[in-house]
């Protein structure tokens, strides 16, 4: 059953980051863009679980784990620039 459902699954997700991909492109504002590309990054993520899942390895949880993490601070330094202008007082 969980065979026939991460294809479909995968699949969905990768929809869902050429969407994301086309809000981090066509944007009308710089906090649509922020927005595209972390709603990106939480795509990839849980295409990278599932691949994980699918292939039954653990290593590739590690990797979405570090991407998550870097994800997150780019997404606070963008935010922290775009509202003060300067990321590091």
């Amino acid at each position: 059953m969980i065979a026939a459902v991460i294809p479909l699954a995968l699949f969905l997700f990768s929809i869902s980051l050429l969407l994301s991909l086309y809000r981090l492109l066509r944007g009308p504002d710089i906090t649509d863009r922020i927005l595209g590309l972390d709603t990106l990054n939480i795509n990839a993520i849980a295409v990278i679980v599932l691949a994980g899942i699918y292939m039954d390895t653990t290593m590739i949880f590690e990797a979405a784990l570090l991407i998550a993490l870097m994800g997150f601070v780019g997404t606070i330094a963008m935010t922290k620039y775009l509202v003060r202008g300067d990321v590091i007082e």
